[in-house]
């Protein structure tokens, strides 16, 4: 694909990295870098890969390569176009948090490299322009095909993969990305981390730590007869004596037994206080009696 400018001052190496900024790593001395012909071309490339992949819209354009943190790598040849090359095909990746299944079907986590758009002229494929291109990125990347995931891959894309890299046995995602069964096995721990199932809508937990701080909150704002204590009940303080309050603690608990008077010091088996009392009065009498009679005589 050729422009009306020149390329080689634009793009001085044969591979380009561009990021968010737009730099091509070098300006020419004496100007700015010249963004406007940079996101020029970076727009033509994402229309021509969207028509060669019948996308509704592209899905590159300068505009989302600033908005986002990926890296485009734009292959050119320097010699063709009476010298001031042609753009021969760009490649671009990033980073993405995916939710993919391993070959149990179990759900992950991860944020692999993705590569997100792939493209090379139709004129000039089957030159081996796509693999330099792809080479390049993984040597600048230092990942390993098999690590990677693939956003949407063309049929093409799919065949290069499998002749190039060995690529053959995918495992279906329910996203457009497409990973192969070796991501999985290439990939440590931490860089996988299983995802827990949802719970159904409207299931609460029983009493989860939220509930029960909710519990503790209500029970420091009831009064004292509704808070239910949290440890063994203590027991209420002890009134002062007296015969009502007595009478009453007794007499208000139904489990309690009546208590029985203890037996006073001096009594015998089966003897009462009262008949103690009786005995001693006779005695008195019988003495007083006897002393009255006494006197007479």
């Amino acid at each position: 694909m050729d422009f009306p400018f020149d390329l080689n001052a634009l793009f001085p190496e044969r591979i380009t990295v561009l990021d968010n900024n737009l730099s091509a790593g070098r300006k020419a001395h004496g100007r700015p870098d010249p963004v406007l012909q940079i996101s020029t071309v970076i727009d033509e490339l994402g229309k021509a890969s969207s028509k060669a992949q019948q996308l509704p819209a592209p899905i590159t354009s300068a505009a989302k390569l600033q908005a986002n943190r990926h890296h485009l790598y734009l292959l050119k040849d320097g010699e063709q176009n009476g010298g001031r090359g042609v753009i021969v095909g760009f490649l671009k990746v990033g980073y993405k948090k995916l939710f993919l299944l391993d070959q149990r079907g179990a759900h992950l986590e991860t944020e692999p490299l993705c590569v997100l758009d792939f493209y090379v002229t139709e004129t000039l494929q089957r030159h081996g322009y796509g693999l330099e291109l792809f080479d390049f990125m993984l040597k600048h990347k230092r990942v390993e095909p098999e690590q990677m995931a693939y956003d949407r891959p063309s049929p093409k894309f799919l065949s290069f993969l499998e002749k190039h890299c060995d690529l053959k046995i995918s495992v279906p995602q329910v996203n457009n990305f497409v990973v192969f069964s070796g991501f999985f096995h290439s990939r440590s721990a931490v860089q996988l981390r299983k995802v827990l199932p949802k719970k159904p809508e409207g299931e609460i937990k029983p009493y989860s730590l939220m509930e029960r701080e909710v519990v503790r909150e209500e029970q420091r704002a009831l009064p004292w007869p509704f808070v239910r204590p949290a440890g063994p009940p203590h027991s209420p303080p002890l009134l002062p004596s007296s015969p009502q309050s007595r009478s009453l603690s007794v007499g208000s608990s139904p489990s309690r037994a009546p208590l029985r008077p203890a037996a006073a010091p001096g009594l015998q088996q089966g003897q009462t206080p009262s008949s103690q009392l009786n005995d001693s009065c006779r005695a008195k009498r019988t003495s007083s009696l006897n002393r009255s009679r006494l006197s007479f005589h």
